[in-house]
């Protein structure tokens, strides 16, 4: 058995604003998650800074660990899916964008 993960699913609050889902959605913030990963255990929970650009403040963002195929450890070749679970998202940030979250 390969010492490397095939995949590593990935959960998020389904409350993120679409703002949010397009920055954690680009293959520059799953290339941030691998390297952060390292060898994720299912139910593993990690909060990582996710950028809301120049006009809004920094957020926070809880990912869980969802699967895990193959090998423990996540390398450059790993493919890291993101999938919504139901939550609401702390912070209180706001973003000067009409696709960011309002209150």
């Amino acid at each position: 058995m390969s010492s490397e993960a095939a995949r590593v699913v990935l959960s998020f609050p389904d409350g993120l604003s679409e703002w949010g889902r397009d920055q954690i959605r680009t293959d520059r913030y799953r290339g941030y998650l691998r390297r952060m990963l390292d060898e994720p255990t299912v139910g593993d929970e990690r909060e990582e800074f996710v950028d809301v650009g120049c006009c809004g403040d920094s957020l926070d963002l809880t990912f869980r660990v969802e699967a895990v195929d193959g090998g423990p450890r996540v390398s450059e070749e790993t493919a890291v899916e993101l999938v919504e679970r139901s939550g609401d998202v702390d912070g209180g940030w706001r973003v000067q964008s009409a696709a960011g979250p309002t209150e």
